[in-house]
């Protein structure tokens, strides 16, 4: 290659570098371009837009809104457009200007929108004016703004005359518009602490759709990839004695186990189970365990098909914690509004036995954790349960050291009998006195000496075997009635609680209870409701009874400032519910039929009675004579214990059998048959048994019928007859016959038909309306659940009910029994003390009676400030109930009329507590609203409403009153027939001075300004006859 060709080469570079750097220059001068130079964050009204802007040709800049609403629908709003002239490039400011719609709230002028998704500002340079087609854009740039919530917008100031019309619309629309509810997508499944027995007892809540479209939209979006935490604390009492106990568990409309499950199993380990989609459901178990009487939170956290378990468990003050990570193979479905969530027991698992604290779950979230920190919950560290708990077992094996060393002091001693040789004889003779004769084990704090007492008392009477922990319990509960039932007054109350405590703590259940009560009534000691609360939690997770009625009741009103929870009211109630069938149909001497009596009654106190009572001796007699009814009436007494009378199976099966054998009396006949089927006080006899059944059925008994319906079908299954037998006694209104033929419907047993739970619901409710128990607490289960396609959940329904069935629990009857008794007696204290143990579960009865004794406050037993107290707290409970007693009304209002301590009149109040008395025709609320009137106060229009008055009488005083009086004195109760007719006379004659007192005015009147003028005329006419002579 020559020198020529290279020189020529260099020259065709050069040139074409020239050419590229002019294009460049070209390109620079006059590239086409738009941006965005300040773009807002959101929509926002009069922002100031810098946009800069060049063109080649002459061109149009556009600048549009574009919005997606949450329905697939696109809008493309144009906000400002103008030309481009070739040359420099350019800045222009310009006003946004975005719709009202998008920028304030909607306020009747503004209208209101769907819901913005997404807001994009978008700027282009277009060369054609005939296509705004986007590909016409020879360049563009954009901003995404993002739109402020509906009610987190400003609200637009209108510059501008509003017509009346419109006004009034937009007023209209304010006033008549729904608001919304607020919705937590952290949902509280449990706030408090719940007792579990370890029995298919549990907390049953359910979950509905949110109202907010946008939260709702993201739940159902994420039922196929559940984004969410469960949180729960646990203290564990006791291993699983099945292979599975519920912790936390979610069942579907089909009573299938789906997202989540957990279970504890027998190892301590959790058994945790998640449903999928068609894939099926899997489950795993974490290695760790979790401990014995320990606080632990457990975490289950869901993210799509990760799941992430963990538990902290709290040891005084080490914390211990542990946590694993478990891959799905296939994808969690979680639909919370399906089914309903247990806590602890449930229709198909035992619960685990224990307390349950906080249960959270995050429906929609996973908020940030940290388990190096977790903060232990209020409820968690104010009960302080390991506290007490840690204090008891200290106190346990003090006791239990001092058990060992009595009985081998007493083993000693009864060898020392048998074995004494002449070398002891001397040893014991010159044996050196020492400073002490205690052993070291036998030093005892001065208030626990009355325990330790009472260990060596039983030590030594029956040796080892029955000298125990529990022995020592019980002996120590049966002192501290002994003291109580002495006692006078409230003093002594202080002195004997701390023997209940340890009774308590040696596991007697009843003195937690009673320690519970006093605590929380402040019968002799001060109000403290936490250890109040504390209490009946330990003896209701050991079951005991009134402990569970008490709970139910604090959780049912949400009194001494527990949360309100119908669903952990429901656990409650439901488990004493069914110990109540059980317990009816085992009666033993500690069991009472329950009985509604109210100590303002004369006339129920006059019937009671006992065994050695002149009106149980007349009726004895009688049924000796053979009155039927006498005889039925001794055999209830004796066998129920009603009245009074203490319970004797033995003799009731004797009268039973009397007035079957010698009277022919069909309902002995029934009676006596059913104790001989089921062997109660007597030999079980089935031949027997049949033999009176069906003689007390052919002379119509119902209940008969009913029992012989069961007979064949428990011993001979033969499920036709027994049918048939159900449906005659049903179509007679039999309770019994109802509730069997709902089983036979749950059970698939009825002859021909598949099983059919609606069917099997239908007949629950009608049992339960007859008053049927365990017809009752069927029915009380469907409701707290529900049965797809038969009946919703109605849990409020179900709490009443199943209250209901509770209260009929025979232990009830006894301290119902032991109050009456005592206040027969005119032991006022103790009467209270037991009224206050049956008040405290929440009978309203018993807090009538204890209200009306603290009224009574006979010979002054209770100081005057307790018993104010005590009237406030009893009467105000009592009308929490159904149907309160209008003596309760009645006092209540007078409570409100006279004031508290600082004298503050609550007339308002006080006019409907007469109100409430007064429609069930009780004289003395209609009295009582008359005196209200009579002192001045204006009667509120919707008491008069509620009077079934008229407004009219409001202008009327007079006429409201003598109203008033005229249904006071025309009620039944012949009683206030004198008062309130002279109170209405009064009324008469107050009206009477009124106008008289009118009438003498006007005659003065008119006599004052006649005066003159008669004078004048009588005057002129003496003149006339005077002069005329003349």
């Amino acid at each position: 290659m020559n020198e020529n060709t290279l020189c020529n080469m260099d020259l065709q570079h050069l040139h074409k570098y020239i050419c590229l750097f002019g294009l460049l220059v070209q390109i620079a001068w006059t590239l086409d371009q738009v941006t965005l130079l300040n773009p807002p964050e959101e929509p926002a009204a009069d922002h100031l837009l810098d946009i800069l802007y060049s063109c080649d040709e002459s061109a149009t800049v556009q600048l549009d809104c574009v919005v997606s609403f949450e329905r697939d629908i696109t809008s493309t709003i144009p906000l400002r457009r103008w030309s481009c002239v070739p040359g420099h490039r350019k800045v222009k400011t310009v006003a946004l200007n975005f719709p009202d719609w998008l920028v304030y709230r909607a306020d009747g002028i503004i209208a209101d929108s769907q819901r913005v998704l997404s807001c994009v500002l978008r700027a282009s340079l277009r060369y054609c004016r005939f296509d705004d087609a986007e590909d016409s854009a020879a360049a563009h740039d954009a901003a995404t703004l993002r739109p402020k919530a509906f009610f987190s917008r400003p609200v637009k100031q209108h510059q501008l005359c509003i017509p009346w019309s419109t006004k009034m619309l937009q007023t209209t629309q304010l006033l008549s518009k729904k608001q919304c509810p607020m919705e937590r997508e952290t949902v509280h499944l449990l706030s408090s602490m719940y007792g579990s027995t370890g029995e298919t007892f549990g907390i049953t809540k359910t979950l509905e759709p949110y109202g907010a479209e946008l939260l709702e939209y993201m739940r159902v979006e994420a039922i196929s990839s559940p984004w969410c935490v469960f949180s729960m604390w646990v203290f564990v009492t006791r291993h699983c004695q099945d292979n599975l106990c519920g912790l936390l568990y979610h069942v579907d409309s089909h009573n299938n186990y789906v997202t989540p499950t957990l279970f504890l199993r027998k190892s301590g380990q959790l058994h945790i189970q998640m449903d999928g989609d068609s894939h099926g459901s899997s489950a795993f178990t974490p290695t760790f365990k979790v401990p014995l009487s320990e606080w632990c939170q457990i975490r289950v956290v869901l993210r799509g098909t990760m799941v992430t378990v963990s538990m902290v468990c709290l040891n005084k003050e080490q914390r211990t914690v542990y946590s694993i990570v478990h891959m799905l193979t296939h994808v969690a479905v979680l639909d919370d509004t399906e089914g309903y969530f247990g806590i602890g027991g449930g229709k198909y698992v035992k619960g685990v036995a224990g307390y349950f604290g906080p249960v959270i779950y995050y429906r929609n979230r996973i908020p940030p954790h940290s388990m190096g920190e977790v903060v232990v919950p209020d409820v968690v560290r104010t009960l302080n349960l390991t506290g007490w708990l840690d204090t008891c077992q200290e106190f346990s094996l003090e006791m239990d050291v001092k058990i060992s060393g009595y009985v081998l002091r007493a083993r000693q001693a009864t060898e020392s009998e048998t074995c004494f040789d002449g070398f002891h004889e001397r040893m014991v003779k010159y044996r050196q006195p020492s400073e002490s004769q205690c052993e070291l084990w036998e030093t005892t704090v001065p208030h626990r000496r009355q325990a330790a007492k009472l260990a060596k008392f039983l030590v030594f009477k029956h040796g080892r075997r029955r000298a125990n922990l529990a022995a020592v319990g019980r002996a120590l509960y049966s002192l501290s009635l002994l003291k109580l039932s002495r006692a006078s007054n409230a003093g002594a109350v202080s002195g004997i609680l701390p023997l209940l405590l340890q009774a308590g703590c040696l596991a007697d259940n009843r003195a937690l209870h009673m320690s519970s009560v006093l605590y929380s009534a402040g019968l002799g000691v001060e109000e403290q409701p936490n250890k109040a609360w504390l209490l009946a939690l330990l003896a209701a997770q050991k079951d005991e009874r009134l402990a569970l009625l008490r709970l139910g009741h604090l959780h049912q009103l949400g009194v001494d400032g527990l949360p309100t929870d119908p669903d952990l009211a429901y656990a409650y109630y439901a488990n004493i519910a069914q110990q109540t069938t059980l317990d009816r149909n085992n009666p033993i001497p500690e069991q009472t039929f329950v009985e509604a009596v109210y100590l303002n009654n004369d006339k129920v106190l006059n019937l009671q009675t006992n065994e050695d009572h002149h009106l149980f001796q007349w009726l004895k007699l009688e049924a000796r004579r053979g009155a039927a009814g006498a005889e039925q009436a001794v055999a209830r007494m004796l066998f129920w214990g009603q009245q009074g009378v203490s319970p004797d199976i033995q003799k009731a099966v004797r009268h039973y059998e009397r007035g079957a054998v010698q009277w022919k009396d069909p309902v002995s006949m029934y009676d006596y048959g059913i104790v001989l089927l089921q062997g109660q006080g007597v030999e079980k006899d089935i031949p027997k048994a049949l033999t009176f059944l069906k003689k007390a059925m052919d002379q119509g008994s119902v209940p008969a019928i009913n029992a012989l319906a069961w007979y064949y079908e428990q011993f001979e299954h033969d499920y036709v007859r027994a049918v048939q037998l159900w449906q005659q006694a049903d179509l007679l209104q039999s309770p019994d016959a109802a509730f069997n033929l709902g089983v036979m419907y749950s059970q698939g047993l009825y002859p021909g038909k598949a099983a059919d739970q609606c069917m099997a619901y239908r007949y629950y409710l009608k049992s339960a309306e007859r008053g049927h128990i365990r017809g009752t607490i069927h029915l009380a289960s469907i409701w707290t659940t529900g049965l797809p396609g038969c009946v919703n959940r109605r849990p409020s329904d179900a709490l009443l009910w199943v209250k209901w069935a509770a209260e009929h629990n025979g232990y009830l009857g006894s301290v119902l029994r032991k109050a009456l008794d005592s206040y027969l007696k005119s032991d006022m204290f103790s009467s209270l003390l037991y009224y206050m143990v049956a008040a405290e579960s929440g009978y309203s009865p018993a807090q009538f009676n204890a209200a009306y004794l603290c009224e009574q406050n006979t010979l002054h037993f209770l100081d005057p400030s307790f018993a104010s107290n005590c009237m406030w707290r009893y009467y105000n409970l009592t009308l929490q109930s159904q149907n309160p007693d209008s003596h309760a009304l009645i006092k209540m209002g007078d409570l409100l009329y006279e004031g508290r301590s600082d004298g503050r009149k609550e007339l308002f109040s006080a006019a409907e507590m007469y109100t409430r008395a007064a429609v069930r025709n009780e004289p003395q609320g209609w009295y009582n609203l008359g005196l209200l009137a009579e002192e001045g106060y204006r009667l509120p229009l919707s008491v008069l409403i509620d009077l079934g008055l008229s407004e009219l009488y409001l202008a009327d005083n007079s006429l409201l009153l003598s109203t008033l009086y005229k249904r006071c004195r025309d009620s039944e109760d012949t009683d206030s027939y004198l008062p309130c007719s002279l109170a209405l006379f009064n009324v008469y004659l107050q009206l009477f001075k009124k106008d008289y007192g009118a009438a003498i005015k006007f005659s003065t009147a008119v006599a004052m300004v006649a005066a003159p003028t008669i004078v004048v005329i009588t005057l002129g006419v003496l003149r006339r006859h005077i002069l005329s002579p003349n």
